[in-house]
């Protein structure tokens, strides 16, 4: 038996074994949607490292001390064979150069890539006049209306864009959020328009623009800019020093908003697929 043979041993949920992953992969699992794996060495019953299969994704991690030494392999071997033939993503977090081998082995193709921005400092940025009417997100009473306009800007997204009313109330019931902190524009008709809501862990002093979006027929008139000045000056006003966001890598328009605010580049991230 090789010294780098893995057993997987399904899980349930617990903090130690997805914190490497995304906050939608933790969601996934607590609510049954995927399968959750603690990796661990065949010889030893040592924990090398988690994983996370379904709803066409994979998610593999294996701790830095086990690294370099087969298990990587070994555990995405075992993972493609309980996937199948389905098509199946897996993210490369930073772009990892093991990431990139194992994806050539297995036959998959580098197909997407997210950028983490950050803005190191919030110091310029105070509460100004804006030219649309922004306000507080009502919870219950905006929901349907803010899913509806979401589901629109990210129609080509394959996360945002498929929100749903229970993934809504998820993200509504974490410690960090709060209403105030989910800035929403609207027209004179009352009609909501665009949104920036923003994340803050409990304790924090780097906030996050968690997603920022803009009716289609709203897109070029600058209400994007207004969105992210009021949320920058909101993150400054909650005693946050920096900020961060993820942008999809295509994302020409946004890219260049976000770098003429003063983000720079924080990690690159790339999705492979078979």
């Amino acid at each position: 038996m090789s010294d780098a043979a893995v057993e997987l041993v399904e899980a349930a949920a617990s903090p130690e074994l997805l914190a490497p992953f995304d906050e939608q992969t933790g969601f996934d699992v607590a609510a049954g949607r995927r399968r959750l794996f603690a990796l661990r060495r065949t010889q030893a019953g040592t924990l090398v490292g988690s994983a996370v299969l379904g709803r066409g994704a994979l998610d593999l991690h294996v701790e830095p001390e086990f690294r370099a030494r087969g298990f990587g392999g070994a555990a995405a071997a075992r993972l493609l064979e309980l996937a199948g033939d389905e098509p199946l993503g897996a993210w490369s977090h930073e772009d990892h150069p093991a990431a990139q081998a194992l994806a050539t082995r297995f036959g998959f193709a580098r197909t997407r890539e997210l950028l983490q921005l950050r803005l190191p400092r919030l110091d310029g940025f105070e509460a100004r006049p804006a030219t649309a009417a922004i306000g507080a997100f009502r919870p219950g009473a905006d929901d349907a209306e803010w899913l509806a306009l979401n589901a629109r800007v990210f129609a080509w997204h394959p996360e945002q864009g498929a929100m749903t009313a229970e993934d809504l109330a998820q993200r509504m019931a974490e410690p960090w959020f709060r209403a105030d902190d989910f800035l929403v524009a609207r027209d004179a008709s009352g009609t909501m328009t665009g949104y920036n809501w923003l994340k803050i862990e409990p304790g924090a002093d780097e906030g996050e623009i968690y997603v920022i979006g803009v009716a289609p027929e709203e897109a070029g008139k600058g209400l994007g800019r207004t969105l992210m000045e009021a949320g920058l000056a909101r993150l400054r006003e909650r005693g946050c020093t920096a900020a961060e966001l993820f942008v999809e890598g295509d994302n020409e328009r946004g890219i260049r908003l976000y770098r003429s605010l003063g983000f720079v580049d924080r990690a690159r991230h790339v999705q492979y697929t078979r």
